[in-house]
């Protein structure tokens, strides 16, 4: 039978209902392609906003963090806006790669910018079966895209621009190129932008050192640092379910087998958290001072452009003197021992009651406590406020919720901020810094106890009176000017210069430590003056030498002579100068006389390696080499029969001094070792300088106000208070065998005409030299 006519007209009527169908769609396919293409071209042309130029792609702004790098080659620390260090592809672990790729854009080879089959996918599905932005469009965002609309059209018109920027990123750069530029530009949180930052951060260690595992974590943290952070409290179960997804990618993806995703899967995070903020690290009051050092720098040599280089980023590179395991070293040694120190004097000031302080009356306590108040912080900016003195001191005693330091840990605790004050002025400070004498180099730098409570640095922005350290110069002019042996002996009596004599106002006889109860009969020869700190015989040296060529020799030695009056009592050390002054004149009695500028920074270079800065050394003959060793032979003595005899054998073991404030004894050291130590006037500082030949270290301990100190002189020594900080550094860059620090004799001239062997001092043929011993009359 035919098909009817109503059937046909029906069938017909289907067909020209279908032709419109695909005309309708093909002509809205149409005009949703050519509204796509003319979205792109009008981004491009930048209608909607400028693009980035050919410039600005190969060029992107970043913020480069500035490396301070260690002479053993590890980061010291970082100065940054951003805390970013680029890497380069090379150093990337292959399993940090295939992480990034399995997770984030698992055809990231086979496309141009944008995954054609990914975007179709999320715009089906309106992304949940994941998203479309590739690692391309993902740097792209990074880059040129500051603040990310929350506005739907206008996060599409964004969401244009950045597929643009994809397809010229990829043109202008390689694959390998792109995930170099993209992991160095994320920011991991907790001041890590960057992988490299990241890593060192979270992991403590280069990213080349990532396992599998802890590079999965990072990868983790990119879909959302702060939701998937392994280190923030209430996100680190989301952490650990998202790193094993990361693995489970990986598994996918054939880049690690089931069994090593299930094994992975079952281990912790294993995050080492290592924060990188300009307080934490080690030698941070050295990276401080490094800073003036740079901006002094910066100001002198200024880029090819005639710009200012900035620390901050420009990703310049400071290859510095320091040694970081002996920086750590030092820092250990500190800890150790001041610690223990600061127990003990808190003890005996438990019943003081002007405490912290003493030899002082009450009110001049009170007057010391608001001298500090008007001095601090808050008092500035509650002045700044407008607030009257009336309302600023009420302040200061209205209890606060506030974190404190202390030896076991930053505590909370509730006290009024001039109870605060009190409370960190009871706490004993140091400063240490150790040297190479041959080049100058600075290998360790410790400027205080606790650099986030405690800014002021101790070794070079601190000057306090050395003491008897001061002494090996006066001893140092005579042997030059007098051609002195160790062996030639002196009376211990009381010596007067009289008013008018040497500059003096007034007559100056010095007593000697036990004051007028001490021996003063009897002879001592100069290698026992020294070693036993004698104030009477060094009296009698400046009193030949006068102080004149004493000051003379201390600045060529680089000790900066302004403040020291050219007056006897300057031979017993009331001079105020630094650790780093000490540290380096002393260096030159062991070079044999040649002062070396100390060098704290031997090279710089910019982000691209180009050497911006060389070091050259600074040197200078100061004493003949005769005089020199001569002078570190007295100092030898300090520590065989004199104050510096603790760094031998076992002094004192089991007494109450040994046991409450020693730390690290018996140190038993056998080898050569020359020092001295020093004590100030009621036990203010006390201080040690402990020289090797080819390591010269000064460490002083006191408090921040000279009226802080311990009560007697027993605890309040040189020999108590720093010489164990030296003791327990020396053992433990002893151990470490690969700092080549030595054990050996102190270098000999070959030709030397004073005795230094006091056995065979005045015999025939001895072997020492020629002089004659003789009873020196002055």
């Amino acid at each position: 039978m035919g098909k009817t006519p109503e059937k046909s007209k029906k069938q017909a009527e289907k067909r020209r209902n279908f032709s419109q169908y695909k005309a309708w769609f093909w002509s809205l396919f149409a005009i949703g392609i050519s509204v796509i293409v003319l979205l792109f071209l009008l981004a491009s042309w930048g209608v909607f906003g400028s693009m980035p130029s050919f410039e600005e792609l190969e060029n992107p702004e970043t913020n480069l963090a500035t490396e301070i790098i260690s002479s053993d080659g590890e980061t010291l620390g970082k100065y940054y806006n951003e805390n970013r260090t680029p890497i380069k592809y090379d150093d990337l672990p292959g399993h940090l790669v295939e992480a990034l790729i399995a997770t984030e854009d698992e055809r990231y080879y086979e496309h141009a910018g944008i995954d054609a089959k990914g975007t179709l996918r999320a715009a089906v599905y309106l992304g949940k079966r994941g998203g479309a932005s590739t690692i391309t469009q993902q740097l792209a965002k990074l880059l040129f895209t500051d603040n990310v609309s929350r506005n739907p059209l206008a996060r599409g018109i964004q969401k244009v621009k950045e597929w643009i920027i994809a397809t010229r990123l990829e043109r202008q750069y390689t694959k390998e190129e792109i995930i170099t530029m993209y992991l160095n530009k994320y920011d991991f949180l907790y001041q890590a932008v960057g992988v490299r930052s990241a890593s060192r951060i979270y992991f403590d260690k280069e990213p080349k050192d990532l396992n599998v595992e802890e590079a999965a974590v990072l990868v983790a943290m990119l879909k959302n640092p702060i939701l998937y952070n392994p280190v923030k409290e209430n996100f680190k179960d989301n952490a650990f379910q998202r790193r094993n997804v990361v693995l489970s990618q990986m598994e996918v993806n054939d880049y690690i087998t089931e069994a090593e995703k299930d094994s992975l899967q079952q281990l912790p995070l294993g995050v080492e958290f290592s924060p990188q903020g300009h307080d934490e690290g080690i030698a941070t009051y050295f990276r401080v001072y490094l800073q003036g050092f740079l901006k002094d720098w910066i100001a002198k040599n200024p880029k090819p452009d005639g710009s200012e280089y900035n620390i901050y980023r420009d990703g310049l590179k400071i290859y510095t003197s320091i040694d970081s395991r002996m920086q750590e070293y030092a820092e250990e040694a500190v800890e150790m021992h001041m610690a223990k120190l600061q127990k003990e004097f808190d003890r005996q000031n438990s019943n003081n009651k002007t405490a912290p302080f003493r030899d002082v009356t009450l009110e001049e306590r009170n007057d010391i406590i608001k001298n500090a108040m008007r001095r601090s912080e808050r008092w500035r900016i509650m002045k700044d406020q407008g607030k009257s003195t009336e309302e600023i001191t009420e302040s200061f005693e209205k209890e606060t919720e506030m974190r404190v330091f202390s030896w076991d840990g930053v505590r909370d605790t509730i006290m009024t901020p001039r109870d605060s004050i009190i409370y960190y002025k009871s706490f004993l400070q140091s400063g240490m810094m150790s040297m190479t004498p041959q080049t100058g180099e600075v290998k360790a730098w410790v400027g205080g106890i606790d650099f986030k409570h405690f800014k002021y640095d101790h070794v070079k922005q601190g000057k306090r009176q050395v003491g008897s350290t001061f002494k090996p110069f006066v001893y140092a002019t005579a042997i030059d000017q007098l051609h002195l042996s160790p062996c030639d002996t002196l009376p211990k009596s009381l010596f007067t210069i009289e008013a008018g004599r040497h500059g003096n106002m007034k007559d100056w006889a010095p007593e000697n430590s036990g004051g007028k109860d001490d021996d003063y009969s009897g002879m001592v020869s100069l290698k026992e003056g020294l070693a036993k700190s004698i104030n009477t015989v060094t009296a009698r040296l400046i009193d030949r030498t006068g102080p004149e060529p004493v000051i003379e020799l201390v600045g060529k030695l680089g000790i900066d002579t302004d403040n020291i009056p050219a007056v006897p009592s300057i031979a017993l050390g009331t001079a105020d100068l630094s650790v780093f002054e000490m540290v380096s004149a002393y260096s030159a009695f062991v070079n044999e006389g040649v002062y070396v500028k100390p060098v704290i920074v031997n090279r710089i270079e910019d982000k691209n390696g180009t050497i911006l800065y060389q070091h050259v050394p600074e040197t200078k003959d100061v004493l003949s080499k005769e005089t020199a060793y001569v002078t570190v032979n007295l100092m030898e003595g300090v520590t065989r029969f004199g104050s510096g005899t603790r760094l031998r054998g076992n002094w004192a073991t089991g007494s109450e001094l040994y046991e409450r404030a020693v730390t690290g004894y018996p140190f038993n050291f056998e080898n050569p070792i020359a020092g001295k130590t020093g004590t100030t006037q009621n036990q203010s500082d006390g201080w040690f300088m402990g020289m090797v030949p080819n390591l010269v270290t000064g460490v002083w301990v006191g408090a921040e106000d000279r009226s802080v100190h311990f009560p007697g002189i027993a605890y309040g020594q040189g020999a108590t208070m720093a010489l164990p900080i030296w003791g327990v550094y020396m053992k433990k860059v002893y151990a470490d065998e690969q700092l080549n620090i030595s054990k050996e004799e102190f270098p000999k001239p070959e030709t030397i005409t004073i005795a230094t062997n006091c056995d065979t001092y005045g015999n025939a043929g001895m072997d020492d030299g020629d002089s004659i011993p003789e009873e020196l009359d002055f």
